[in-house]
C-alpha cells in the first residue's frame, strides 16, 4: 500500500507479520542492518510539512502499518496489509534476534525503564541478551554529534537489533543515520513499547484495542496532549480515503520505501 505525501510517497512494504519475519531474519542472517518504521496517521500528518522526517522515513528498508485507519484504507486500495504496531513487535523481533544469535540494545525513556523492559524481555524469550541499554538526555538531538556517537556506541556493543523508543520524529531520524554509523545493526522504532514492557506506561486493554478505539483510551488519559494530535489525523482522512480508491484495482507494486538490505 501506498501513500503520498506531500514530499513523495511511502510504503507499507512489509505487508504481514511473515513477510516482516523473513526479511529480517535474513537481515540478522547476512549481518547487515536495516530500518523498521511503524507508519501510522500522526506520521503521515507530519511529513505533510517535515521534509526531513519524509526524507528519513523515506530511508528505511522496512514499513508496517500501524494503525487501524491505514489498515482500512489498504483494505480499500484492495492492497491488504496487517496491523503490526510497533509495540506488538518487541517480543516477536527478540525472538527472531535471539533465534539468529543476535543481541539486543534498548535505546530511549528513562534508565530505570530500560531496565525493568530488560529485565522482562530476558524472562519472556528464551537466550536473548541485552547488549546495551542508553538513556539519551532531556532534548536529544537525533542530528547531533552526539547522537553520531552513541549510534557508533550500539554498533561497538555487537547488537544485531536496537530497539529505538524516543517517538516520532526522534527515532525515524535516528533510524536513518544508522545505516552510516551503524551499518550492521537493525533499528526498529517502537515508540512506548519499551514503557509498556517496564509498566511506566499502560497500555490500552485488549477489549479496547480489538474494536478499534484505542485512540479513545490514549485521548482519556491525556486530552490536552492529544486532542490535536488526532483532529489533525482525521482531518486527513478524506485525502487518505480518494488516494486509495484511486489505487483500487491497481496490481500492488509498491515504492517509495527503499527494498530491504
Amino acid at each position: 500500500m501506498q501513500y503520498q505525501t506531500a514530499f513523495g510517497k511511502i510504503s507499507v512494504n512489509a505487508p504481514s507479520l511473515d513477510v516482516l519475519e523473513r526479511r529480517v531474519r535474513r537481515s540478522f542472517a547476512a549481518g547487515k542492518g536495516f530500518a523498521l518504521a511503524t507508519i501510522n496517521l500522526d506520521h503521515l500528518v507530519k511529513m505533510q510539512h517535515d521534509a526531513a522526517f519524509y526524507e528519513s522515513y523515506a530511508k528505511h528498508d522496512l514499513v508496517v502499518a500501524d494503525g487501524n485507519p491505514i489498515v482500512w484504507t489498504a483494505k480499500l486500495a484492495k492492497q491488504p496489509v496487517d496491523l503490526l504496531p510497533g509495540s506488538d513487535l518487541v517480543l516477536p523481533l527478540c525472538e527472531w534476534a535471539a533465534a539468529e544469535g543476535k543481541s539486543v540494545a534498548l535505546l530511549g525513556s528513562t534508565e530505570d525503564a530500560l531496565s525493568a523492559a530488560a529485565n522482562d524481555l530476558v524472562a519472556r524469550v528464551p537466550g536473548l541478551e541485552i547488549a546495551c541499554m542508553i538513556a539519551p538526555p532531556f532534548g536529544f538531538d537525533p542530528n547531533s554529534h552526539d547522537a553520531a556517537e552513541i549510534l557508533r556506541q550500539v554498533e561497538a556493543s555487537g547488537a544485531g537489533l536496537c530497539f529505538l523508543a524516543l517517538g516520532a520524529p526522534k527515532q525515524e531520524v535516528l533510524a536513518s543515520r544508522g545505516v552510516e554509523f551503524a551499518p550492521s545493526v537493525g533499528f526498529a522504532s517502537i515508540g512506548a513499547g519499551l514503557d509498556f514492557l517496564a509498566g511506566t506506561q499502560t497500555r490500552a486493554p485488549k477489549w479496547v484495542r480489538s474494536l478499534a478505539i484505542e485512540w479513545v483510551w490514549r485521548l482519556a488519559l491525556n486530552p490536552k496532549r492529544l486532542w490535536k494530535r488526532y483532529f489533525d489525523s482525521a482531518m486527513i482522512m478524506p485525502r487518505l480515503v480518494l488516494q486509495a480508491l484511486k489505487l483500487r484495482g491497481d496490481d500492488g507494486s509498491q515504492h517509495g520505501a527503499r527494498a530491504p538490505r
